[in-house]
């Protein structure tokens, strides 16, 4: 494509394209941010300038940009089977090697996969599925789910409701009346004054023990969980919190599902953050990572006791009423399954646990002492920069004078891409798990940089 016809698109771009959680008036300002090309950790834009990816496109490029691997599982599966559905015992061999691959790999007790297109429908699906479980038992009212505030699993009607991020619903009637909603397990901006880590544990599981007998456990179904919230901000639960809240909706045959879709494939230094934490799910929704992005697709997982319920459901009621048109697609199937072997073969996932350990001593090298950074958190391959107006008390800058914002853009001036979160004033980091230890420093000193030279200037106006 010469330069003229990518003119030609770029101005055309808002014209015909409604883009997913983008501001449409700067769209019109501004243009497109036309991506042409990528390889590695870097992306290339209609300008051919060239940049460091540190979000890894959005949360997924876990095996890096560019692997002719990927694209080479992809020819062949297309060739020898574009499609088929996978409805009314349909199958192909793909989706079987895959879901015995994830299964080999997948927390103790999963025994089961489902696959979709995404993380979205993911979460959907396991919806639907915890109320028919326990439907199929008998108990019809259990159809609230608890969900936290700051967390995202999704933007469909469903998933969008489960989403703690208020942005979500503006203007739209969500969340629906299904959602029940308990506190972010944030410490750095929730904690109250005087109370310690082990204390506010005990809050936050407190607080969802009240719910429980003040809605009944008998209305609940699930609780939806990730193991460390991502767009959300980065945000760990306290220590011990996890085995809490596990045992606490043991006892009220309340299901826990781990929204896996960011942390799933390596991104924490491990196949998945749910072992890391000590959380023990009943159900699991991954993706992005599950292909590193190469090709939409999702994969939810049961334990074998919630499967035994649906056959028996199935005994009774014949087909098991849901499922999508790209559910355990071939060439999706292909692609996961050779990404999978990919990142074991390179040994990408202990990599991410051992750069990921660089990238957050470089981070508290260069950013403990700066007074615009209250924290830094995350796990492995997974990282947020809190940025505070008052370092001492704490206090988060105004949401209107849009920091993260503003420091992304100066970051990406520097060549380097990290996303801003603003619902908790944070920046956050995910690259591909091949980033190197030079690109790391290049992406902490970029940081530092841009967060100087963005907010000094703010804190000297009067």
């Amino acid at each position: 494509m010469d330069d003229s016809d990518l003119k030609k698109l770029i101005a055309e771009d808002a014209d015909v394209i409604l883009h997913p959680a983008s501001s449409i008036s700067a769209l019109l300002s501004n243009g497109p941010q036309m991506i042409c090309a990528a390889d590695g950790c870097m992306i290339e834009d209609a300008q051919g300038r060239r940049y460091l990816d540190a979000v890894g496109g959005l949360w997924c490029v876990n095996a890096g940009y560019g692997r002719a691997e990927l694209a080479q599982a992809m020819k062949e599966a297309a060739e020898k089977l574009s499609y088929y559905h996978t409805f009314s015992n349909a199958s192909n061999p793909w989706q079987v090697q895959l879901a015995e691959k994830l299964l080999s790999i997948a927390p103790a007790g999963l025994g089961k996969v489902f696959f979709g297109s995404g993380g979205s429908d993911a979460n959907d699906t396991l919806i639907k599925i915890a109320w028919h479980y326990h439907a199929l038992r008998g108990q019809h009212k259990k159809i609230k789910v608890i969900a936290r505030q700051q967390a995202y699993h999704g933007t469909s009607v469903s998933t969008a409701s489960l989403t703690g991020l208020g942005g979500f619903h503006k203007e739209f009637p969500l969340p629906l009346d299904f959602v029940l909603r308990v506190e972010c397990p944030h410490f750095y901006t929730r904690a109250l004054p005087g109370e310690d880590e082990a204390q506010f544990c005990e809050r936050l599981i407190d607080e969802i023990r009240q719910l429980i007998n003040t809605t009944g456990a008998e209305n609940i179904a699930a609780f939806f969980a990730e193991p460390i919230h991502a767009a959300g901000g980065i945000i760990e639960p306290p220590a011990g919190y996890y085995q809490k809240l596990k045992a606490l909706l043991a006892e009220h045959d309340i299901l826990l599902v781990a929204d896996e879709v960011v942390c799933g494939y390596g991104r924490l230094g491990s196949w998945f953050g749910s072992p890391l934490l000590g959380l023990e799910p009943d159900m699991m929704a991954t993706a992005k990572g599950l292909t590193s992005g190469y090709f939409p697709m999702s994969a939810a997982f049961i334990t074998n006791e919630v499967w035994q319920v649906l056959k028996q459901g199935s005994d009774k009621l014949g087909a098991f009423s849901h499922g999508y048109t790209y559910s355990g697609h071939p060439v999706g199937a292909a692609v996961a399954l050779a990404n999978i072997e990919l990142l074991e073969r390179e040994g990408l996932v202990d990599k991410a646990r051992e750069n990921g350990a660089y990238l957050h001593q470089r981070l508290h090298d260069v950013l403990d002492s700066n007074p615009y950074v209250g924290e830094i958190r995350g796990r492995g391959l997974l990282a947020g920069v809190q940025l505070v107006a008052d370092k001492a008390q704490r206090r988060l800058p105004d949401a209107g004078d849009k920091w993260p914002l503003k420091v992304s853009n100066a970051v990406r001036e520097l060549g380097v891409i990290v996303r801003p979160l603003p619902s908790v004033a944070t920046l956050a980091i995910s690259p591909p798990l091949t980033i190197s230890c030079e690109q790391i420093d290049t992406l902490v000193m970029a940081l530092q940089t841009a967060i100087n030279q963005q907010l000094a200037p703010l804190s000297e106006v009067p």
